[in-house]
């Protein structure tokens, strides 16, 4: 018992769940205006590339971390040309991101790397202090995202255009502008997650996004769409992975796959007990008109 009271316990779950928080944080964003993101799969996976391929090109982890953050808002701009712009179905474009973001990656590490599998240490992130500096802004951003949307004028205008775009519009919103803007956001968030993960693991490993936009899904409805809610949530997720780490360490005579089920067994509880009292925006995943 006493190993998962440690600090440094305590630690593996802080770190574990920055990826969790600011992907969830992500998709907070996008679907309180209304559009469902399922794409944050491949918007991590995106990043994660992104930040490897600057840190590698320019030596400097901020300058990896920024190009995570910059690669995955211009994925979301993607997204939102075809669910925002035309008008094509959510739940499909979210999975064809996905899938366009799996490949890509992989086609791109072969012809970067000369691999099929992973690109090598990257020397910019073996530094220490992107870490801690990548969890402070985390933290950060956090606060900022409860201060935007619920105390700025703009948060007014995406919950707004998430609850009743016909009305917002009315008013002299802009819908769209509206949506645009976070969907971005969205990306810019799940983009910086995946360039957290690069950053702990000194490199890129193809899918190593491994289920944790889907997760973050989970801990998004978990939260109920508020952002200090959502953050726990994911706290709560990455608890469940760091736990399975140390139960596979501890060896305590579980098998194997029982151990590494924790996380998504945790994530099914979740969404079975909480889908139906969890109310989205009344607008989520409807096209829009205004």
């Amino acid at each position: 018992m006493g190993a998962f009271l440690s600090l440094a316990f305590l630690a593996a779950v802080l770190r574990i769940s920055v990826p969790y928080v600011l992907a969830a944080l992500g998709g907070t964003w996008s679907e309180r205006a209304g559009i469902i993101n399922i794409a944050l799969e491949g918007l991590l996976l995106t990043g994660a590339f992104a930040a490897t391929i600057g840190a590698y090109a320019s030596g400097s982890a901020v300058v990896g971390i920024t190009a995570g953050a910059l690669a995955g808002a211009l994925l979301a701009a993607l997204y939102a040309l075809l669910v925002i712009r035309f008008g094509a179905d959510q739940i499909v474009c979210g999975i064809a991101i996905n899938l366009l973001a799996d490949g890509a990656t992989r086609f791109l590490l072969k012809v970067t790397f000369d691999s099929s599998s992973n690109s090598p240490r990257i020397a910019a992130f073996g530094s220490g202090g992107a870490g801690p500096s990548l969890m402070l802004v985390t933290a950060l951003l956090i606060g900022l995202s409860h201060v935007l949307l619920y105390r700025t004028p703009f948060g007014l205008r995406v919950r707004a255009v998430g609850e009743h775009p016909e009305a917002a519009a009315s008013l002299g919103v802009r819908p769209r502008r509206v949506r645009l803007v976070a969907v971005l956001l969205s990306g810019a968030l799940a983009g910086l997650g995946g360039a957290w993960l690069a950053a702990d693991q000194h490199q890129f490993v193809a899918g190593m996004s491994n289920g944790r936009g889907y997760i973050a899904l989970a801990a998004m409805i978990f939260g109920k769409w508020r952002p200090t809610w959502v953050a726990a949530a994911a706290l709560l997720f990455g608890a469940a992975e760091a736990t399975q780490i140390a139960l596979q360490t501890a060896g305590v005579g579980l098998p194997a796959w029982a151990v590494q089920m924790l996380p998504y067994v945790l994530t099914m509880v979740a969404l079975s007990g909480f889908m139906g009292r969890a109310k989205a925006p009344s607008s989520l995943g409807k096209r829009d008109e205004a």
